[in-house]
């Protein structure tokens, strides 16, 4: 656009496009994220102290790694600090050994108001036979809070991979059985998971 800078009122304009209008742009780039941007990777040793009488990695500790990886992803979406909400179904598979080196990634896989669910695999390698498996997975989902303790809005999300496109579908049938099991949300209510199950 042409402006003539000698009239005071487009001279205004023309401050105001510079000004505001990159800001505005900045200020919808912040309410939109990508999943990639809270991609967190945490590696943990199976030590003594980690395991059963089996030698065996405990369940308990497993879950407790997954929470702390799956709350720093949640961070890194909302930039609050957050609580976990909820857990979903976790199943363990192939049993992780004493020495084995553990990778916990974990992304957010879809945001609503003030809740994040995220999406983390576990897996296990035993260095010295180059062995690598897939361990579990599962779903957390976390709030974020402000400074009084109260839920805060959250960035919304936006998919970039077919896997994550998949997950951020699926995530609102998630959320609507998790409302389901809690007594939240009547099953009458829950129409994305209905959906799955009854045709109209």
């Amino acid at each position: 656009m042409d402006y003539n800078l000698k009239a005071p009122a487009l001279r205004g304009l023309f401050l105001y496009e510079l000004l505001h209008v990159p800001l505005l742009k900045i200020l919808v780039m912040t309410t939109v994220k990508k999943p990639s941007a809270s991609h967190t990777i945490m590696n943990e040793l199976v030590l003594p102290n980690d395991t059963n009488t089996l030698n065996n990695l405990m369940g308990g500790r497993l879950l407790h790694w997954m929470d702390i990886v799956a709350a720093i992803a949640a961070q890194k979406h909302s930039g609050k600090t957050v609580v976990t909400a909820s857990v979903d179904n976790v199943s363990f598979g192939k049993c992780i050994k004493l020495g084995d080196v553990v990778t916990l990634q974990a992304k957010v896989s879809r945001a609503f108001n003030s809740s994040m669910e995220v999406h983390i695999v576990v897996q296990a390698e035993n260095i010295p036979s180059g062995e690598t498996f897939k361990s579990n997975e599962a779903y957390y989902t976390f709030v974020a809070l402000d400074r009084q303790g109260s839920p805060v809005k959250v960035p919304s999300i936006e998919p970039e991979t077919e896997d994550e496109v998949k997950r951020f579908e699926g995530a609102l049938r998630r959320r609507q059985l998790r409302l389901v099991l809690a007594g939240k949300m009547k099953p009458e209510e829950a129409t994305e998971l209905k959906a799955l199950f009854v045709q109209d």
